[in-house]
């Protein structure tokens, strides 16, 4: 009877073991947002010029979604991304993607056009939660009040959270990509520097 316990309290302890170790086997999604520089259908990578001025390059499958982020329904299509941006170089885009180095794979390409999605810089000054606001002193001087909507993602030290659920801290350096509504500049990307 008490090898029976020792034995089925043995099972419990691995089970929560194999579970664990799935959930850290995950991929972890990141984004990156900037400029479409090419699209290579033969390779099934697209180039990204980043607001840091580097090239990233990303693999894309037949699951990677693309999303129209100027149209009202938003709907996502997926294996569509080499027909989709042929000859939209320069369209501004924030890709999700998993993985690191030469490896990473987009998920989801969000496609802003080539005017809609603008770039701030600054320090956080002020964060309203209730709000779901954070006011940000620009690299210029100015101050301007971004919303941080459920469309939004934020950049975090354990990949990307929506934006409405993250806690932006004073002081915190900052690049924001953001398109602008009767209400105001919306976050679509927001990157602690």
């Amino acid at each position: 009877m008490i090898r029976g316990k020792v034995v089925s309290k043995l099972f419990v302890l691995v089970g929560i073991a194999l579970l664990a170790s799935s959930a850290l086997a995950q991929d972890v999604v990141h984004a990156a947002a900037g400029v479409i520089t090419r699209v290579d259908k033969t390779g099934k990578t697209i180039g990204v010029k980043t607001t840091e001025g580097a090239e990233e390059v990303f693999n894309y499958t037949e699951h990677t979604a693309v999303r129209d982020s100027r149209e009202v329904a938003h709907s996502a299509k997926m294996g569509v991304v080499d027909t989709y941006f042929a000859g939209k170089e320069g369209s501004r885009v924030v890709v999700r993607y998993t993985g690191k180095g030469a490896e990473k794979t987009a998920t989801l390409v969000d496609d802003f056009g080539k005017e809609t999605l603008k770039t701030g810089r600054g320090t956080v000054t002020g964060v309203d939660k209730a709000a779901h606001t954070v006011a940000v002193k620009t690299d210029s001087g100015g101050e301007a009040t971004y919303r941080l909507g459920n469309e939004g993602v934020v950049e975090t030290d354990h990949g990307v959270v929506r934006a409405s659920r993250y806690i932006a801290k004073e002081g915190d350096k900052v690049i924001i990509h953001y398109t602008e509504d009767e209400g105001g500049k919306v976050v679509r990307f927001f990157k602690k520097l």
